[in-house]
């Protein structure tokens, strides 16, 4: 079993200097898409946070998002267009400014992309144009020639990754956004290429990797990371989207086409087993991975126990809500200041771990994400409406 403070190298070269990562998370923080000094400024305070820091999912194409942004100044990232390049420039220099590697999360959001109609009025799409109950507006079905685009727009973000400086990227298809909505029998209910049988749902997982390894081979240096997270399963009350079955068919399909570096499993809890096995998901992965592919796990691990535990069953381990509260919680486990770790966010707090301010509007908010610890201390700080609960949306025939 590999310890926390060994490095790594991944198949294609490149090292890292431990074993810690900080996954994407949403920091609200972009101004039309483009990242603002509060993303510049986050991800200062959070370079030592690991040896791979990875940004929240960054959409590709202009149809793709934003998601979860309910003000103009509090949105998610873009990377469909070259204007983005310069202040994504700085985000990856504050990202590797304490040496570790920056990975770039992309992504398109489907029928998430809620902030296009709240924020702009604008159609929001996905495989299939179906009512989903727990939406509040009308969901679009992407044309064969718009989904095309969208596979293109993978391989551009890219180049415009490599152009930023980013050390690599991570496919995002996890988290019900576009690629699992594809995937999922639930969502795509297609008769085309792109849906239908197993296999068909699989298409554009594989064309997106495909794209996203040719921009790679043409624009990338040697030892460019590449990753890919999925959710194990898509198992809700009244519908199944897939199983760990199905999902451990698509990584060893991609795994078996192309060379990535690492599979990124999201989970809630980085032991967690399906119902219908003793061994946790990690585990059930292991075998698809490929030669040489590491596996990062996440879910859970908010104490120095429960990092040295998980690394039981993967290669490297994803710090995710206790990074929010104490971005120097890797730093302190690898220099031995466990006693130091801060595990509860407040006012004083905030200054050392440098949430942005659509973050503290997030977790502030009556109804907003699952809550930090303390966060009750830091109520007073919320400025804007920070939760999905409270987005309003404009008069649109997209809400019909």
């Amino acid at each position: 079993m590999a310890k926390l403070n060994d490095s790594l190298t991944f198949k294609h070269g490149a090292t890292i200097s431990n074993r810690f990562v900080q996954p994407p998370m949403l920091t609200n923080s972009g101004i039309e898409g483009e990242a603002s000094e509060d993303t510049i400024n986050y991800w200062k305070h959070h370079s030592k946070s690991g040896g791979m820091l990875i940004t929240e999912y960054i959409y590709v194409t202009p149809e793709g998002g934003p998601a979860i942004s309910w003000a103009k100044d509090r949105t998610q990232l873009a990377v469909y267009d070259d204007k983005f390049i310069p202040q994504l420039k700085k985000v990856a220099t504050a990202m590797k400014s304490s040496g570790n590697k920056a990975i770039m999360q992309i992504a398109e959001t489907g029928r998430e992309a809620s902030g296009r109609v709240a924020l702009y009025g604008k159609p929001v799409y996905a495989p299939t144009a179906m009512d989903y109950p727990f939406l509040p507006y009308k969901v679009h079905e992407y044309s064969d020639e718009q989904i095309k685009n969208v596979i293109k727009g993978f391989g551009e973000a890219v180049r415009r990754a490599v152009e930023a400086g980013f050390d690599g990227v991570e496919i995002h298809g996890a988290n019900h956004y576009l690629i699992q909505q594809f995937f999922s029998a639930y969502s795509n209910k297609r008769t085309d290429h792109w849906g239908g049988s197993l296999e068909k749902r699989m298409n554009f997982p594989l064309a997106v990797v495909e794209s996203v390894m040719n921009a790679v081979k043409k624009y990338a240096p040697k030892d460019f990371i590449v990753g890919y997270r999925i959710s194990p399963e898509e198992i809700n009350p009244d519908s199944v989207g897939y199983t760990w079955h199905k999902s451990t068919q698509l990584i060893k399909a991609i795994t078996d086409k192309f060379d990535l570096d690492y599979i990124h499993l999201s989970l809630p809890a980085y032991d967690q087993k399906p119902k219908d096995s003793d061994k946790t998901f990690a585990e059930l992965f292991r075998p698809v991975l490929g030669e040489g592919t590491k596996e990062i796990i996440v879910g859970g691990i908010n104490s120095p126990e429960k990092a040295r535990d998980a690394m039981k069953y993967t290669d490297l381990i994803a710090i995710g809500r206790e990074n929010i509260i104490d971005p120097l919680f890797a730093e302190k486990i690898l220099t031995g200041h466990e006693d130091e770790i801060t595990d509860k966010v407040s006012i004083n707090q905030i200054k050392n771990n440098g949430m942005t301010q659509g973050m503290i509007d997030n977790f502030s908010a009556p109804k907003g994400s699952n809550p930090l610890a303390g966060d009750e201390s830091i109520k007073s700080l919320h400025i804007k409406p920070g939760a999905w609960s409270e987005m309003t949306y404009v008069d649109s025939p997209e809400m019909k």
